[in-house]
């Protein structure tokens, strides 16, 4: 009753509702543009049709309401509350700021492309989400062909500058040269404004502009400027040509389809502009109550909640979607035109949307597919190493060294055959001794178990190693009284063999697993999904490991010579850097130029000039003292070794980016 009274009590506008457990857990975030009327049609006899509804009913004990101006407002807080709650009957789209984008700023001097995770409301323009880094890499590498835009940041551009030679880019053909001048300031604005025009899709408007641009080069004589512009019409023309044509109309649209399998959901977006298929992506979703409407609502919603994004002329979706115009107001203030979202049910339109459907029908077959794999896997794992339970997550550790020094752990996760990054963890030893690899792994198991209460054990633990090192896996986690599978992956012994893969005798390496208590080593044949997965993972262990020591060698070996002037600090050492671009820049300017750097006084500027003006008279004593038989080497000012002082590492355990 207390809840039935509170539904009544709602107030008839627009805004956000929440469906919360008895433990005041989010169960549901959805938006209406009357409160009361869309809350009681949950409660009324037979719920609103949908098929989550009656689970949703049975588990809420109460909702909580946010008003708001406009449903348009909802749609934004909704998408921000699904975010932050994530609760388990709405859809979740991936975060925003894990895709990749392209940003132009036409503000700065020489504008050029940069990659960024987030859309920024800051007079910049943005192009994507590119959901694959592969595919958008391969993009900027043919636009840059089209469109040679710097891709320098600004101390390695006022670098060149200062040298007055452009850079391998320039003679590469994949950067105009504006450093040195070799482009002028309305001919690079024209390369910006292709680059625009190519990224958004108008490929037609594009090849118009560079045809009448080279005619009038051509008749005021200008010849090389005309066959400079003939050649970059016949590339865009030949790039646009790869694309495949989807609609006679030049219209931009997003087409979205899905697929189901029970729970799972496959959704498809393809976008298409100027009639032309110019990419496509799909999201994967498991455990899915909602129906397409709602699905489709609640995935629109979070797709273009973030803004930014090109928006298309129309947003096609294989059913009506239920959020009683908010998404379309949305759009059409953002795009400052009309963008009309609709569900086609005959035509082009109702075409490109089975498309759509076709691709989200295959990708979630492959999906589905690779599942199956990984679960034949695990399965054989369990079997064969007589594990406890289906080794869904799978811890892996290794450690590392360089002749006894630098020695560093690391740690992977998988699930479900998968890399959990967000569990990865690196360790920097401390404590054991650096040659000794069992005393490292001690250590690092030590400080793994410490946070076992924040950090629940795996299915099955897995190590680098042999017997040794799974003995002391066993033994930590002994002292502590805990019980987990273990494992152990080691390449068979060929001390004979300069290769720790390939056999003395050709062909490589046998892999063994080892477990705690037994003899013998497990062999699985060399073709088992089992095996095949154990190995990537420790691969990916591996991998993570000498990468983490490759970044602390680099910090350990060379210091910085900016590190030994007298009252420069961090902060004005990042200036510097920022600023001139290189340690040869800051030691090779004027007091004048670095007086101009953010952040430095007079004082600061002749401290600097001073210092390295000390350094080149001792670097040229010495010279003189060693004799012809010796050379003072190269850069030698800039970095010097310095073993005996590691690197500062923030965090017992780094985590990466």
């Amino acid at each position: 009753m207390e809840l039935a009274e509170k539904i009544e009590a709602l107030p008839a506008e627009p805004g956000v509702y929440l469906f919360k457990n008895e433990r005041g857990k989010v169960l549901y975030v959805g938006k209406a543009q009357n409160l009361r009327s869309r809350v009681r049609s949950y409660f009324a006899a037979g719920g609103d049709g949908r098929p989550q509804v009656p689970h949703l009913v049975e588990r809420a004990r109460d909702v909580e309401v946010l008003v708001l101006p406009t449903v348009k407002d909802a749609l934004l807080l909704e998408n921000e509350l699904i975010k932050r709650h994530k609760p388990p009957f709405n859809v979740r789209l991936r975060d925003d700021k894990q895709y990749l984008l392209l940003r132009l700023d036409p503000r700065e001097a020489w504008p050029r492309l940069t990659l960024v995770r987030r859309f920024g409301d800051d007079g910049a323009s943005y192009f994507g989400p590119y959901t694959s880094s592969a595919s958008m890499h391969e993009s900027l590498a043919n636009l840059r062909k089209l469109f040679p835009l710097r891709s320098c940041r600004e101390g390695v551009f006022r670098d060149h500058q200062r040298r007055g030679r452009p850079c391998i880019e320039y003679e590469m053909k994949r950067c105009a040269g504006p450093c040195v001048g070799l482009v002028s300031a309305e001919e690079y604005g024209s390369l910006v404004h292709g680059t625009a025009l190519f990224l958004r899709g108008r490929s037609q408007e594009l090849r118009d502009e560079l045809r009448a641009s080279m005619q009038r080069a051509a008749a005021e004589e200008r010849y090389e400027d005309a066959a400079r512009l003939r050649d970059r019409i016949e590339a865009v023309e030949r790039t646009v040509e790869r694309q495949q044509v989807v609609s006679e109309r030049p219209v931009s649209r997003d087409v979205f389809a899905l697929a189901r399998d029970g729970g799972e959901v496959e959704l498809q977006a393809l976008a298409v502009r100027d009639g032309r298929l110019i990419g496509n992506a799909s999201h994967s979703f498991s455990d899915v109550a909602l129906d397409d409407g709602a699905l489709l609502a609640s995935f629109l919603g979070q797709y273009y909640g973030s803004g930014g994004a090109d928006l298309p002329a129309e947003v096609l979706t294989p059913a009506p979607i239920e959020d009683e115009g908010a998404l379309e107001a949305l759009l059409r203030e953002r795009a400052g035109r009309a963008v009309y979202v609709h569900a086609p049910q005959r035509g082009p339109g109702r075409e490109l949307v089975e498309l759509a459907e076709t691709n989200a029908r295959l990708a979630l077959g492959r999906r589905l597919g690779a599942r199956e794999s990984v679960d034949a896997a695990l399965a054989e794992l369990q079997e064969r190493l007589g594990l406890a339970q289906l080794p869904r997550r799978i811890e892996c550790y290794d450690v590392s060294t360089l002749s006894g020094s630098l020695a560093v752990g690391s740690r992977v996760v998988f699930e479900d055959g998968k890399p959990r990054k967000a569990d990865y963890r690196r360790y920097r030893i401390r404590q054991a001794a650096g040659g000794d690899d069992y005393d490292c792994l001690r250590e690092v198991m030590r400080r793994r178990l410490d946070k076992v209460e924040a950090e629940p054990l795996p299915d099955l633990l897995l190590v680098d190693g042999g017997k040794g090192q799974l003995a002391i896996v066993s033994a930590a986690l002994a002292d502590r009284g805990l019980s987990v599978d273990a494992a152990g992956i080691a390449k068979e012994r060929d001390a004979g063999s300069p290769s720790l893969r390939v056999r003395r005798s050709g062909g490589l390496k046998a892999e063994r697993l080892f477990l705690p208590g037994r003899k013998d080593a497990v062999s699985l044949p060399p073709d088992s999904r089992g095996l095949l997965l154990l190995q990537r993972v420790r691969d990916e262990a591996h991998r993570f490991a000498i990468e983490f020591q490759r970044a602390l060698r680099m910090r350990a070996g060379l210091t910085s010579v900016l590190e030994d002037i007298p009252g420069i600090g961090p902060g004005k050492r990042r200036a510097l850097l920022r600023e001139l671009g290189s340690l040869r820049a800051v030691r090779e300017a004027t007091a004048e130029r670095l007086r101009e750097v953010t952040g430095l006084s007079v004082r600061d500027a002749e401290t600097i000039r001073a210092f390295f003006e000390g350094l080149a008279g001792e670097s040229a004593a010495a010279a003189e003292g060693a004799g012809e038989g010796s050379s003072v080497p190269k850069e030698a000012s800039d970095l010097r070794p310095d073993a005996d002082r590691g690197p500062d590492v923030e965090a017992d355990v780094e985590r990466p980016s």
